[in-house]
């Protein structure tokens, strides 16, 4: 009885880590990769550093997993973000557990984990295959039996792993392949948004600021008078609208939204103090400067280039000097600092966004190996399935667990 022949398709984090367990277990792995190298996306994460997981418990990771984070319990509980710190550790790439639980290679330098799960594929004897799509499945009796490449060549294979990613990231490979080779086989695929995605604005002042970043803000997102989601932390301004880690982590909420037109925001850029403690403040402020005008009396409490905008959206003439400014106008530039009002016009593209919401229904795939439950033979794996979260290093954790889920289970012979 020969050994488990397996194709992967996809080169990226999830494949990577199923060939890795998969040859571990003792199956013979090829890696079909779009690209003419692995991990491309895996190389430009967390800016080039690779935020690769959280240091955290599985329920912390589930709960910043909020797009049917549930279906990875079994597969988080068989390899968690501490397993995976040491799986890396093991391949001699030290870590650092920075702000927010952020695991990062010491180094900085994401191509170090890529080259590191590179050099394992190698010594577990993984082949590869670079520069090549994959067209079709071949199925007979309900059992994948291989795949057929675009240019016409047929691997046979007893098991084959979908990894190809999501549909962010074009240019990195993702370009949506798995979603068809799923429909081909059967499979329900859930239709497909940005998740982590900046936003555009129907205002046109954000794009005067583009560049500026704002830390300790709160930003509110509402639909209607619903509240959506509500976050602290750092926000930036850009030439179309806003982005940063809490507009991304927000537009998790707000993109399942149609149409977004609906949506709008409050940035309360003092969300420390009360009404009362920052007319307080204002009035300190005023005080202080009193003899100058008002454009020249607020750069101890703004950043310069914000203080524009806010006058124009407060009506108060700039030229106006402080110690004319009305208890009115006073309490006006205060309400304005803790609910400055953005309406959403659309989010960026898909290409843009850092992760792919919907994709491969859960519903469909065996949580404990990440099995087809439609055709034998096939599994699935990474961000190719209908799961998405914050940002954080938890899409990572998920990919390296599905990965590892379905390699163990696509090598058992059956």
């Amino acid at each position: 009885m020969g050994k488990q022949k397996i194709v992967i398709i996809g080169g990226g984090a999830a494949g990577m880590m199923a060939a890795i367990a998969a040859a571990e277990a003792g199956a013979v792995v090829t890696v079909i990769e779009r690209n003419q190298q692995l991990g491309r996306k895996l190389a430009i994460t967390g800016k080039g550093r690779c935020n690769l997981t959280n240091n955290c418990t599985v329920e912390e990771v589930l709960k910043n997993i909020p797009g049917n984070g549930r279906f990875l319990y079994s597969a988080l509980n068989a390899f968690d973000a501490f397993d995976l710190m040491q799986f890396f550790e093991g391949l001699d790439v030290p870590l650092k557990t920075e702000r927010g639980k952020r695991v990062f290679p010491q180094s900085d330098d994401a191509h170090d984990i890529v080259n590191a799960l590179d050099r394992k594929c190698q010594s577990c004897g993984v082949k590869f295959v670079f520069s090549t799509r994959v067209q079709k499945l071949l199925i007979a009796d309900q059992a994948v039996i291989g795949v057929i490449c675009e240019d016409g060549s047929n691997i046979e294979a007893d098991a084959v792993i979908v990894a190809t990613g999501g549909k962010s990231y074009p240019l990195t490979g993702s370009s949506g392949d798995g979603y068809r080779l799923a429909k081909q086989a059967g499979h329900t695929v859930i239709p497909l948004r940005p998740s982590l995605a900046p936003l555009e604005t129907k205002e046109h002042w954000p794009t005067e600021l583009s560049g500026l970043a704002l830390k300790n803000v709160e930003v509110t997102a509402y639909y209607k008078e619903k509240i959506l989601g509500c976050e602290f932390g750092e926000m930036l301004f850009t030439h179309f609208g806003v982005s940063g880690p809490i507009i991304l982590t927000l537009s998790h909420y707000i993109c399942r939204i149609q149409p977004l037109e609906k949506v709008r925001l409050s940035i309360n850029l003092k969300p420390a103090l009360s009404v009362e403690q920052l007319d307080a403040r204002i009035q300190r402020d005023l005080d202080k400067y009193s003899r100058k005008q008002l454009q020249n009396s607020l750069g101890d409490l703004l950043p310069q280039s914000l203080i524009p905008v806010i006058l124009n959206l407060s009506e108060i003439p700039p030229e106006k000097f402080s110690n004319q400014i009305s208890r009115a106008e006073r309490q006006k530039l205060g309400s304005l600092l803790q609910n400055l009002p953005l309406e959403i016009k659309s989010a960026r593209p898909l290409a843009e966004a850092i992760v792919t919401a919907g994709g491969v229904a859960i519903k469909e795939i065996e949580p404990k190996t990440m099995a087809s439950k439609l055709v034998k033979g096939l599994y699935f794996a990474g961000e190719v399935i209908d799961i998405d979260g914050f940002t954080g290093g938890f899409n990572l954790t998920a990919a390296f667990s599905t990965g590892r889920a379905a390699g163990l289970a696509a090598a058992i012979k059956k």
